[in-house]
């Protein structure tokens, strides 16, 4: 009986760590250097050329990440992959990103944005070359279902969004074509990005792309802790 009852107070323990790990929420936003929002006789024509660069931000409204509380906390993603990201017939590898975290963090909290982001966003952060300290603004006017949003991380990176309307459906047969690139993702919405820009030194490359119907908008929440700890 009493290695039953130190077997339940364990994983009692157990649940309370995995939830303090893996309960976080927010806002999401990426760009990429192709459309996301398209017909398939454009992301065909894109295909190989274009697409194999992208920014991708988590803002944090509430949460902890490895027992570290992370409120109010922003980290962003700057990846350049070897082929179209989402292309199913190509492999994107070597993918190379920078890591830019928001500069309020302590030095715990910047370890926990640099592992959730890490989670969420898998292989594409799998080679990390360089991390910033820097003041990563990130807002989102109205909800993330009206299109206007911003992300600047320093001089680094930026996106900026507005809606798609009925002058960006230029064949009619437009649909999400790629879905966010990040894990638990909810409710995108695709947008036009006004501005998808990088220009640090370290991808060999440095982009700056706009008007383009290449980004989405959305919700983040790692959900159970359970399914969180899995992946």
């Amino acid at each position: 009986m009493r290695r039953i009852l130190l077997w339940l107070a364990f994983a009692g323990t157990l649940a309370i760590s995995l939830t303090s790990m893996a309960q976080v929420r927010g806002t999401y936003m990426e760009t990429r250097t192709a459309a996301v929002y398209t017909g398939m006789c454009f992301a065909n024509g894109e295909v190989n050329l274009m697409g194999k660069e992208a920014v991708m931000s988590w803002h944090v409204s509430h949460g902890t990440w490895n027992g570290v509380k992370l409120d109010g906390l922003t980290v962003a993603a700057a990846l350049r992959a070897n082929a179209t990201l989402g292309d199913p017939y190509a492999n994107p590898n070597p993918i190379r990103s920078v890591l830019m975290v928001d500069d309020q963090a302590t030095p715990a909290q910047q370890a926990a944005l640099i592992e959730f982001a890490k989670s969420q966003a898998g292989n594409l952060l799998s080679h990390v070359v360089a991390v910033h300290r820097e003041p990563v603004i990130m807002e989102v006017a109205g909800g993330k279902m009206y299109g206007y949003a911003r992300m600047q991380a320093g001089t680094m990176a930026a996106i900026g969004t507005r809606p798609i309307d009925a002058m960006d459906r230029i064949c009619g047969n437009e649909y999400d074509f790629y879905p966010p690139l990040a894990k638990n993702i909810h409710d995108a919405t695709p947008a036009v990005a006004l501005t998808d820009s990088y220009s640090g030194p370290e991808l060999s490359d440095r982009w700056s792309v706009s008007g383009r119907r290449s980004a989405y908008i959305g919700a983040f929440n790692t959900g159970t802790p359970m399914m969180a700890a899995k992946e």
